[in-house]
């Protein structure tokens, strides 16, 4: 119970917003929509300029302005998080819409595991987006939670709960260190697990995806938002755990999808090389079978086929952006020697 009486709340979700008009009144009607009423909202707008406040004007929710910004995702989950009242924290994003038992469902998880620090869910199979670009992004993400280890080592902010007073005495995110979005979720998610913290994978907690993506803000928030920063925390906490996007056939793929591009750029003076190449992308076909699969399902031939490219660029990008960042990192580490 509150100071002036009143019944604290189970659960306080917490929205942070910047320019989410879009997409946050289905957000916040999922919300209202749960068959859990033991819940406060708290919409967090990080200084939006296109009527968000309103919008979360008109719904039962504390709404939470920023007065300086914006600051970031992780900054405004934090100034949410300090006028929590629920015991549990379920932060979800302005662009997903959560399940009406999903309240529910992190309650009972939290009742019935009381070692359990955090849970986190993932994309559902059905991306509201429409578009190739959008459609294969939010799919990846949901093959790669779906088949992730129940045992988590990371934590996502998408989706995703953690006790208050763990929040409170692992001092939120790291906002100074992340002041726009990227993996400041996979940040905390690595100390929680460095402190001795369980967190859940739970996927049946699942939300739909609003998100609208093309190619330019896919690569750009793959490099920029998620690859350069998540493999310098890499490097820097000598933690590479066998999970999600880090699983060793992963990391295969990478390699393989690296051979294939040398196989053919030396294949103009040697043809034979082609075959390495071919050679190589069967094993990252054989590696990834599951995922092309769920892309011919969802969208038959041609559509698992431009996806297939399209992750293959992926493989691309991030493995010499790891490539790049572990450069940087040894020239620094050898320059502090020295």
């Amino acid at each position: 119970m509150d100071m002036d009486g009143t019944h604290s709340p189970m659960i306080s979700v917490i929205i942070p917003v910047f320019n989410a008009s879009a997409t946050l009144k289905s957000c916040l009607e999922a919300v209202v929509a749960s068959d859990f009423s033991s819940y406060e909202c708290i919409v967090v707008n990080d200084s939006s300029t296109d009527g968000s406040e309103t919008i979360a004007g008109e719904f039962s929710t504390r709404i939470l302005n920023l007065a300086v910004g914006p600051m970031g995702p992780a900054h405004a989950r934090n100034r949410g998080a300090e006028v929590a009242r629920g015991r549990i924290l379920f932060f979800v994003d302005a662009d997903v819409v959560i399940a009406a038992d999903a309240l529910r469902r992190v309650s009972t998880l939290f009742q019935e595991h009381v070692n359990l620090a955090a849970v986190f869910g993932s994309y559902d199979a059905s991306p509201k987006a429409k578009g190739l670009i959008s459609q294969y992004r939010n799919l990846l993400h949901h093959f790669v939670h779906q088949n992730g280890n129940p045992d988590a080592s990371t934590f996502w902010a998408g989706c995703g709960a953690i006790r208050r007073p763990v929040f409170q005495k692992m001092a939120g995110f790291d906002e100074k260190r992340f002041p726009r979005p990227s993996i400041e979720d996979i940040e905390l998610g690595y100390r929680l697990r460095q402190t001795g913290h369980q967190i859940l994978l739970d996927k049946t907690l699942q939300g739909t995806h609003l998100k609208r993506w093309n190619l330019r803000t896919l690569i750009q928030t793959d490099i920029a938002c998620r690859a350069v920063p998540w493999s310098r925390l890499i490097l820097e906490t000598k933690t590479l755990p066998n999970d999600l996007n880090l699983k060793i056939g992963q990391r295969i793929s990478f390699a393989l999808v690296a051979l294939a591009c040398a196989f053919m750029a030396f294949a103009l003076a040697e043809p034979a090389l082609l075959i390495g190449a071919a050679a190589a992308l069967l094993g990252v076909m054989i590696l990834n079978r599951d995922l092309y699969a769920l892309f011919f399902r969802h969208g038959g031939l041609s559509f698992a086929a431009a996806s297939i490219s399209l992750h293959l660029l992926y493989y691309l990008y991030s493995g010499l952006t790891y490539s790049w960042a572990w450069t940087g990192f040894q020239i620094r580490k050898m320059s502090h020697v020295r």
